[in-house]
């Protein structure tokens, strides 16, 4: 279906204004030659930004992807970079350029930063080796909008390290928490029946062994008993997207329960 076929159903009645608006929606994206199709409507629809995954990538592909993500939405968002793309990156005119080296994400932007929405996201980890995996969550919460507190290295080996922790996560008022544990993966159960905010769990292929590579994680937080959702491993973009929509949607109901 094209605009104009919606648009003419709007003018005969055929359909409200509100269908048309989510059908347009829908269309709305940037066509890069013959190597990409650019959401540009993804936050808008979705409420997640459009991210580029460089992995897989040429250089010169994700340059021109980059360049014009960034042209379209004043903002480009790219994860698991090399550093042969990140000099790459480094090279688009006309944007800051802001390295996450443990996530290996850049942000390229023209303008500011985006504005707080009162959304609170915590974000923890087992160990330090699971730290990368939680700033790739962190980094994507903070582009939506969120504000974050991270609190690392806390995990089961050394349990008395968590409690004072978890004092300041509910101090601090989190909507929803991301717990990032390799090897058994147990931290996350453990947080979430503490905690009376939704917990998803981030497995990390930090562990090695038998169930390694994030595989007995993985297994140990589908297999919870307390009540949390998981993501797939090392998925700490999907984490952060997650934690951060239910934090937007906390903040928007407490304005609304304000007004």
């Amino acid at each position: 279906m094209t605009i104009r076929k919606i648009l003419d159903g709007v003018k005969d009645g055929r359909q409200s204004v509100e269908d048309a608006e989510k059908q347009i929606k829908l269309l709305s994206y940037k066509k890069l030659r013959h190597i990409a199709k650019i959401d540009t409507h993804r936050e808008k629809r979705t409420g997640i930004p459009e991210a580029i995954l460089a992995e897989g990538k040429s250089v010169t592909a994700l340059f021109e992807i980059a360049k014009a993500q960034l042209k379209s939405e004043g903002r480009a968002i790219v994860t698991r970079v090399s550093e042969d793309q990140l000099k790459a990156l480094k090279k688009i005119r006309g944007a800051a350029l802001e390295w996450n080296e443990n996530a290996r994400i850049a942000v390229l932007r023209k303008g500011v930063k985006p504005q707080k929405n009162g959304g609170k996201v915590g974000i923890v980890t087992a160990g330090t080796a699971d730290i990368a995996a939680a700033e790739e969550a962190r980094v994507v919460a903070e582009e939506m909008g969120c504000e974050v507190l991270a609190i690392y290295d806390v995990g089961v080996a050394g349990i008395h390290r968590l409690f004072p922790e978890l004092s300041k996560l509910v101090e601090f008022g989190a909507d929803a928490v991301v717990v990032a544990a390799g090897r058994e993966g147990t931290l996350p159960a453990i947080v979430a029946g503490l905690i009376d905010v939704p917990v998803i769990g981030l497995p990390v292929s930090s562990g090695y062994g038998r169930g390694g590579k994030g595989e007995a994680a993985l297994l140990s937080m589908l297999q919870s008993c307390s009540a949390l959702a998981v993501v797939n491993i090392d998925a700490g973009f999907v984490a952060g997207a997650v934690a951060a929509k239910i934090s937007n949607k906390a903040a928007e109901a407490r304005l609304k329960g304000k007004t």
